[in-house]
């Protein structure tokens, strides 16, 4: 005798709505999406390749469901990342009580470049995705934005008052030089190893930072 799968209120607490069905299916999309996030952030912390067929693989999902889920590998790793990341204050607590722009500076182009080493897989992968389908950058978490921003804040009263295109144009300078990009050219193409690439890349913010104060002195 074939035993028989009860569909109805009796088997899963629904009623004749189908609303218990709802509500298990609404509860199973919940947790293929965190188990495809939970490999995403898995894979990230391992620091390896990050690729949609591997992150299904580790969720145990085809890669269809998984991009079901995230239609790219942006939107995904942008998901992965949403906390990894502290808030800016936060990230630059330790120069908080400095009012020296070089410093912060200094600092801030250093937290960020040991955060994406740390999850240079993840970064890499969202810039390949992003080159070649630049519409998808959106979905790019932009941290050195907020860095950028908390780091130049005793220039507000200065400098981005007397001249704010000089300002908006140090932020600009900043957003090239403190950036993923930046470090991946050291390493990749100049072949420093990564703490050379780091200071290298401290020294270029500073200098561009010291010549915009400099400049409004």
């Amino acid at each position: 005798m074939t035993a028989r799968t009860d569909t109805g209120a009796g088997a899963h607490g629904g009623d004749a709505t189908g609303k218990g069905t709802g509500t298990g299916r609404a509860n199973q999309r919940q947790r293929t999406r965190t188990a495809i996030v939970t490999a995403a952030r898995d894979l990230i912390a391992a620091g390896t390749e990050l690729t949609m067929p591997l992150v299904a693989r580790a969720a145990l999902v085809s890669e269809a469901t998984a991009y079901r889920y995230f239609p790219d590998l942006p939107s995904l790793v942008s998901e992965a990342l949403r906390d990894a990341w502290p808030p800016p204050a936060e990230a630059l607590a330790p120069v908080g009580d400095s009012t020296d722009p070089v410093e912060r500076v200094a600092f801030a182009t250093e937290f960020l470049l040991r955060g994406v080493l740390a999850r240079q897989g993840a970064v890499r992968a969202m810039i390949a995705a992003t080159i070649v389908r630049p519409e998808a950058a959106i979905a790019r978490p932009g941290i050195r934005f907020g860095l950028i921003d908390h780091a130049l804040l005793p220039l507000e009263d200065t400098l981005k008052a007397a001249d704010p295109e000089a300002f908006a144009q140090l932020k600009r300078d900043l957003a090239v030089a403190v950036s993923a990009e930046a470090l991946f050219v050291l390493t990749d193409l100049c072949g420093l190893p990564p703490e050379d690439a780091i200071a290298s890349a401290v020294r270029t913010a500073t200098t561009l930072t010291s010549a915009a104060v400099s400049q409004d002195a």
